[in-house]
């Protein structure tokens, strides 16, 4: 059992279908229906981002469902990825994943607090300076999309 499990930590109330902007609504929705979760909390964190007040761009979703059994992480958050596919192409542009299954989530409830932003490329400066590397340049590798296979 974790140290927050074991202090009797409790998770943040899961979230209505009728909470938050169109996209919020939308992404709950289908979520609930593709894996009809015991637990669902869609947060719009767009607000730690610099984009405009209002905006539904940035997502942490925690889903605790059955349909996750046997299945390990990079399968979980590609299955959620999936359910949401039409939403990150149309103007969602980043998703926090927590996906649990019902058991594991009774023994660790905790889901990890975000970070701060870093707005564009102050965070991509960062990153390259932290893995010894100058800022990326078009057409430069550092630019393509990276694959993580099965």
């Amino acid at each position: 059992m974790s140290a927050a499990a074991a202090a009797g930590a409790v998770p943040a109330p899961p979230t209505a279908a009728d909470e938050g902007g169109p996209v919020q609504r939308t992404v709950h929705a289908k979520l609930t229906r593709t894996f009809t979760p015991t637990y669902l909390r869609v947060e719009n964190e767009s607000h730690m981002h610099a984009v405009p007040r209002g905006s539904e761009t940035h997502f942490k979703v925690t889903v605790v469902a059955q349909t996750f059994e046997g299945m390990g992480l990079l399968a979980r958050h590609r299955s959620v990825n999936t359910c949401l596919a039409e939403e990150l192409k149309s103007g969602v542009h980043a998703l926090s994943i927590t996906a649990r299954t019902p058991l594991q989530w009774e023994q660790d409830h905790t889901v990890a607090k975000s970070p701060a932003c870093l707005g564009g490329e102050q965070s991509t400066r960062q990153h390259a300076t932290a893995f010894g590397g100058g800022m990326p340049q078009r057409g430069n590798a550092l630019d393509a999309d990276v694959s993580l296979g099965s």
